[in-house]
């Protein structure tokens, strides 16, 4: 008899691919529903019941949002802030990870343990809040780099997978005269791209999504994240800015809704998270099964 075709077999089957079409249904709808009301004619929106599908095709939301300047510059601050924090968190992470790699290296458990400290224990809210007023921080998009540029977890992760490699590469690149740095920059990065990849997807969409640290120290308004300038749309109930672009736009604030504004603007700050995760999505099984082998 065949053990794969059992009953049991396949009433677990179809128990999983329903809970998992269930669990996709959940998943998607928010997001369906925020298309659909983003798109929709006005005259749709308050209708009784769910809508499925456009029943009409209006893009005014989004012509609105174009003439939007708070949103645009908080998206640019957002773009830079991840891109800036991407960038350097893997430069000083991979930095910090190599030498710690090494079995050989002085005091090695004895910096691990240095690193893993953090990973403990914060320093709290108000002290960081006085470390960045103190160092002159404030309004400025370092404050919301620096404090998390270098995670333990990471550092672990990507330490791991750098003790994967074959010892033998490095071998031969030093007795062919090549120094650490070289070594490390033309040999260990290129062979850690899925890791790489990985710890980039992280660091970007936490900093895409973070608004907290940029509400503690960006008093000008100027230099805000993108959620800080949707938080102010959607939860602290201040649409005028939004509605004052429609007003520019079609002449008349009743041309689009608040609400068809509010589902455009998410819309449109997640579409860059929407396009970069299916490039990344490759390495990051990969990297992830790598990093996390004990070393």
């Amino acid at each position: 008899m065949d053990k794969s075709n059992s009953l049991g077999d396949r009433i677990f089957h179809i128990f999983n691919y329903a809970f998992m079409s269930f669990l996709l249904i959940v998943t998607l709808f928010p997001f369906w529903n925020q298309v659909l009301i983003s798109l929709s004619s006005r005259e749709f929106l308050y209708t009784v019941g769910t809508l499925w599908y456009p029943k009409s095709l209006n893009f005014d939301s989004y012509i609105a949002i174009f003439h939007f300047d708070a949103f645009w510059r908080g998206y640019w601050n957002t773009i830079t802030r991840t891109v800036l924090g991407v960038v350097l968190s893997l430069l000083f992470t991979s930095i910090t990870a190599y030498p710690l790699s090494k079995a050989k290296l002085p005091f090695n458990k004895t910096i691990t343990l240095f690193v893993l400290f953090p990973l403990l224990f914060s320093g709290g809210l108000i002290p960081t809040y006085m470390l960045i007023k103190s160092l002159g921080l404030m309004n400025s998009i370092w404050a919301l780099v620096l404090p998390g540029l270098i995670a333990p977890v990471n550092v672990f992760i990507i330490r791991n997978y750098f003790r994967s490699l074959p010892a033998e590469l490095e071998e031969s690149a030093v007795i062919d005269g090549a120094s650490h740095l070289k070594i490390f920059f033309r040999i260990v990065l290129p062979l850690s791209v899925p890791i790489l990849a990985t710890i980039a997807l992280w660091v970007g969409v936490a900093h895409w999504l973070a608004w907290y640290d940029a509400f503690l120290y960006m008093s000008d308004t100027t230099k805000w994240v993108l959620q800080l300038v949707i938080r102010r749309i959607l939860i602290e109930n201040r649409p005028q800015e939004a509605m004052s672009a429609a007003t520019q736009v079609f002449g008349d604030a009743e041309a689009v809704d608040i609400r068809q504004l509010e589902a455009a603007v998410v819309m449109v700050s997640i579409l860059p998270m929407l396009l970069v995760y299916p490039f990344l999505q490759k390495f990051f099984v990969k990297g992830l099964l790598h990093g996390a082998v004990k070393g």
